[in-house]
């Protein structure tokens, strides 16, 4: 049985995309998510499921959302200095 390899310094390692989505959802709101990545399941009764299901079957979609992500981590980081030390 082979293990996979640990990733500690990447911050999508043993996320679900539910829970980005989640995130991205909670810290730009729907409507603010749709403006950064304008896709139906974010402008049109946005929902968690309904972005699982899009995002799943569409990878160029997915890294945009995961791209999103990243960007956003690093704007909270900005945003407070001083919580960068414990990244």
């Amino acid at each position: 049985m082979t293990q996979a390899p640990s990733q500690p310094r990447n911050p999508l390692h043993g996320l679900t995309l539910e829970k980005i989505i989640t995130q991205l959802a909670d810290y730009y709101g729907w409507e603010g998510l749709g403006e950064r990545i304008n896709i139906r399941c974010f402008t049109h009764d946005p929902s968690i499921n309904s972005s699982l299901k899009f995002l799943r079957k569409t990878p160029w979609a997915r890294e945009k959302v995961e791209s999103l992500y990243l960007f956003m981590l690093r704007d909270i980081r900005r945003a407070d200095p001083a919580d960068s030390h414990s990244a």
